[in-house]
């Protein structure tokens, strides 16, 4: 290997991936680190996944962006690597390494009759909708019926419960793009169900952002959960099960309140299938569950039926095969050790992976921090005996994105395409207004 720094390209301008190159750069081995994304913005998923109410959580963006700010790490946005990009076999063409960083996209099915209808969404493109990702722009969910049913139990179940039982005012404060503004601001949504399969003891949300559903100006929060806590809960040993089932107990002691929106907490509750009216989502059909001796959820066979216009399942993401890498479908992911990608068990010189498409959607934000760094200190490891790339000069790169037809976003641009959004959040009174149609971000960013 030459004295000259080793060349490492980082595919996913996400959480995992800027955690990857923050541990590269604080390594004692010289590394130039170049960050792709398809996207002419940065930060994944705390972009386009974090609902738009929780700013704090959005402050995670400060630490992403330190390697950006002295200009340690080279960012090139609206580049595909793969299918209608440029190939992995001409990028490894320029790279010691390359880290896969692209997380889990792809919404799980409720496998149950009807899913198919019009007003069925899964929450990775409902959520992405709102957020203002590029590739969802044109998504019109259906807020025209008073009736929504959330399915899930995690806190993507809560956000989009919540999003949708907030008042237009308060979303005004957010981020959200103005089409999507106008769309809540036109909603006639007023009762949100959220079904949830198992009982209050066992949900495992964060007592964070359950509170927070409590907290909501213009919605009251109905615990509908067969009497099960009236009657008296063990009280679980998790912590955050406690909490959680401490407010639970609280709200499900209330009379309701008279706001014009409502939170419905249906436990022991699992949908069995869609109904439509003209190809279109017209009612939910759930079954009552019990929980067994063994702990297993049973069904009863008891069904209900609730009047809703949309159904958004929040049950959990895989991800997409990576072109040119071993994919292993059944746990939607890479196959790899420590993040050294294996192909029939051995591993491919030169290829890591790091988050969601490494370990599978898990964790929180701040996981991915430890998973990057082991990703990155195999790496490092390996680094001596990996061939060097056959075109190393970051101009040839320039020139092989030309062949490909692609002109990327570099950081000056992203900050060109911040600063619009922040001139547009101060006509808004908010801290910034996503630019979410794809042409318009690149205009922005190449300043035409």
């Amino acid at each position: 290997m030459s004295q000259d720094p080793a060349r490492v390209a980082v595919i996913g301008a996400g959480p995992s991936g800027l955690y990857a190159a923050a541990a590269l750069l604080t390594s004692e081995v010289p590394v130039s680190v170049e960050v792709l994304d398809r996207l002419p913005a940065p930060y994944g998923l705390v972009r386009y996944g974090v609902a738009p109410d929780h700013v704090k959580m959005k402050s995670v963006i400060r630490v992403l962006q330190k390697p950006f700010d002295p200009a340690l790490v080279e960012f090139l946005g609206g580049v595909r690597v793969g299918t209608g990009g440029i190939g992995l076999d001409v990028l490894r063409q320029h790279f010691h390494a390359v880290v896969h960083a692209t997380g889990s996209a792809v919404d799980r099915g409720l496998g149950v009759p009807g899913e198919e209808l019009a007003g069925s969404y899964g929450s990775g493109e409902f959520v992405s909708w709102y957020c203002g990702h590029p590739d969802f722009v044109k998504l019109d969910p259906p807020l025209d019926h008073p009736g929504v049913a959330v399915v899930g139990a995690g806190n993507v179940a809560l956000d989009v419960a919540r999003v949708l039982a907030r008042s237009a005012a308060e979303m005004a404060a957010t981020d959200v793009p103005d089409r999507v503004l106008d769309a809540l601001r036109g909603s006639a949504v007023r009762d949100v169900h959220i079904l949830i399969r198992r009982g209050p003891q066992h949900v495992r949300f964060t007592p964070a952002e359950l509170r927070q559903i409590g907290d909501l100006a213009d919605a009251d929060v109905i615990v509908h959960d067969d009497g099960l806590l009236a009657a008296g809960v063990a009280e679980p040993e998790d912590r955050r099960q406690k909490q959680n089932l401490a407010m639970l107990t609280e709200w499900a002691g209330g009379a309701g309140g008279t706001a014009p929106r409502r939170v419905h907490l249906r436990f022991l509750r699992s949908p069995v299938r869609l109904n439509g009216e003209n190809g279109r989502v017209s009612s939910i059909v759930v079954e009552r569950n019990r929980i067994d001796e063994d702990g297993r959820v049973v069904g009863t066979g008891e069904e209900e039926t609730l009047a809703v216009g949309l159904v958004v399942r929040a049950i959990g993401y895989a991800a997409e095969p990576i072109p040119g890498l071993p994919f292993d479908a059944a746990t939607g992911t890479v196959p790899n050790d420590g993040g050294r990608v294996l192909a029939d068990g051995v591993p491919v010189p030169g290829e890591y992976v790091t988050g969601w498409i490494k370990r599978g959607p898990t964790g929180v934000i701040g996981t991915n921090k430890g998973d990057a760094n082991e990703t990155v200190a195999a790496l490092l490891a390996d680094l001596p005996g990996l061939p060097p790339p056959t075109r190393p000069e970051p101009a040839q790169l320039r020139e092989a994105l030309a062949a490909a037809g692609i002109r990327p976003v570099d950081w000056t641009g992203w900050l060109r395409l911040d600063a619009e959004e922040i001139r547009r959040g101060g006509m808004r009174e908010a801290e910034r207004v996503k630019v979410a149609d794809l042409a318009e971000m690149l205009e922005m960013a190449h300043g035409t």
